[in-house]
């Protein structure tokens, strides 16, 4: 049979056809082998598709990935200018739209515009009184320990890790707590670009325009209504988006980020025997594990304003980059021994830099630093359940999570909450006079909320012998 001509178009050959898919089978059972190969293949910058007709340029260096972040003028966050959307290539039922569609919030403007934008956030959560909400932290984790103390086991995925970041943003945000659960699946459902994306973006976004009309008409002190009465005079679909930036990559993180910190706890007789001893402390260990298991393996995107090169690569206007956070993280180039310790060095990728590093992370890791030191001063017997080969993990074209982390214990009665955080939540506290430029380097070791941790409890000595005699 004579094949068909090169000019027949239906059956001209894809442009893309051989290119690696991120929605595609190898990235899901595999990322950081998959990074490795494309780095071996292509060096640090790579060419990749999101299914099967949306190119991109994969971020592997951890170089490259610093340049993008930090100059807007050549790689945009504003993607109006990506060309495969400008020229009608993107349908509107398209599930990364959700993700990387252009919205009226910061993430997606640069310049005096996005100034504007990121000052009302940064603002607003730098009203958060730090004490109270790790007071808040506290209860919220008790209260989840509770649900499981008497049994002597737990899954700490889906029954803490999952659960606990949600209940501390809808706080945050001055939403009830019932919220909680089913935000948790649309949020992650969204993220992950899922048939059903646009309708999980639906819910949540109705959600908070919810919110943001009871928050008009009666506010509180809530970053809702601290976005609302803000000076740059946000609009309430600005609020509205913002909330939504706030909720989508708090709770993925943080989620992430806890779960990657206890399997790392449970798993390295090494790492918790540091903690155990005081040779280092929890925010700490937490630096070292955003440095091999960032909470997001990749962040779109960028744009590129003009014709441009990138670590050997010749990059369109208009073309769509990902910054690939876990690939440069272990990039030869800077960690040559994989292997050595990366505790309390916060010269990471995890969190993004330059002008659009995450405004959030320091409440990210207050939660997951509060949470697991809670958790482990509970259950101070806890151990990994099943053998370490069988725990699973799902990885999407953004992330990569534990499936289950199934824990044992010696069972214990619940216990009365002893933190009262009445009104301890989001206190108005007096506004730093400087805050560090998004991408200024911050020394090796120093810890991320260290002026803010509440001081311990003093505890009865008869409570000390009475839970010593239980073990």
């Amino acid at each position: 049979m004579t094949p068909p001509p090169d000019q027949c178009p239906a059956h001209a050959r894809s442009p893309l056809a051989g290119v690696v898919d991120l929605f595609g089978s190898e990235n899901e059972k595999d990322p950081m082998g998959l990074y490795e190969r494309l780095r071996t293949e292509h060096g640090p910058v790579a060419p990749v598709r999101l299914g099967d007709d949306v190119p991109a340029w994969l971020l592997l260096g951890y170089r490259e990935n610093l340049e993008v972040a930090r100059t807007p003028s050549r790689f945009s966050r504003d993607s109006r200018y990506w060309s495969a959307w400008a020229e009608g290539r993107i349908p509107d039922d398209s599930p990364l739209l959700p993700v990387v569609g252009w919205q009226p919030m910061c993430t997606f403007a640069d310049g005096d515009e996005h100034e504007r934008l990121r000052a009302a956030l940064t603002d607003s959560m730098n009203r958060v009184d730090r004490r109270g909400i790790r007071r808040h932290i506290t209860r919220f984790t008790h209260q989840l320990v509770n649900d499981f103390c008497a049994e002597g086991q737990a899954e700490l995925v889906t029954g803490f890790a999952q659960r606990l970041p949600m209940l501390v943003l809808t706080q945050l945000l001055g939403m009830p707590d019932e919220y909680g659960p089913r935000l948790v699946e649309a949020t992650r459902d969204l993220m992950k670009g899922s048939d059903t994306a646009l309708r999980s973006d639906s819910y949540v976004t109705d959600t908070l325009r919810q919110l943001v009309e009871r928050k008009r008409a009666q506010p509180g002190e809530d970053l809702a209504s601290w976005l609302l009465s803000h000076p740059s005079e946000l609009t309430e679909e600005e609020v509205v988006q913002h909330l939504r930036l706030v909720l989508l990559t708090g709770n993925e993180t943080t989620t992430n980020l806890m779960a990657n910190t206890l399997r790392m706890v449970l798993t390295d007789p090494r790492f918790r025997a540091s903690l155990a001893g005081g040779h280092m402390t929890l925010p700490d260990a937490i630096e070292h594990v955003l440095w091999n298991e960032p909470p997001l393996t990749v962040i779109p995107g960028r744009w590129a304003t003009g014709d441009t090169e990138l670590g050997g690569r010749q990059i369109k206007a208009g073309d769509m980059l990902l910054l690939g956070l876990a690939a440069g993280n272990v990039d030869p180039a800077i960690r040559p021994d994989i292997g050595a310790p990366m505790y309390g060095n916060r010269s990471h990728l995890s969190f993004s830099g330059g002008p659009h590093e995450c405004p959030g992370q320091d409440i990210g890791r207050a939660i997951a630093d509060t949470a697991i030191d809670t958790l482990l001063l509970r259950l101070p017997d806890l151990r990994l359940d099943v053998p370490e080969a069988e725990l699973n993990w799902v990885a999407s074209w953004i992330s990569r999570h534990l499936v289950a982390l199934p824990v044992a214990f010696m069972p214990r009665r619940a216990e009365t909450d002893p933190v009262d955080t009445s009104g301890m939540l989001l206190a108005p506290k007096p506004r730093p006079t400087r805050r560090a430029p998004a991408d200024e380097a911050l020394p090796a070791g120093e810890a991320a909320t260290a002026d803010t941790a509440a001081p311990p409890a003093r505890v009865p000595w008869w409570t000390s012998l009475w839970r010593w005699l239980r073990g």
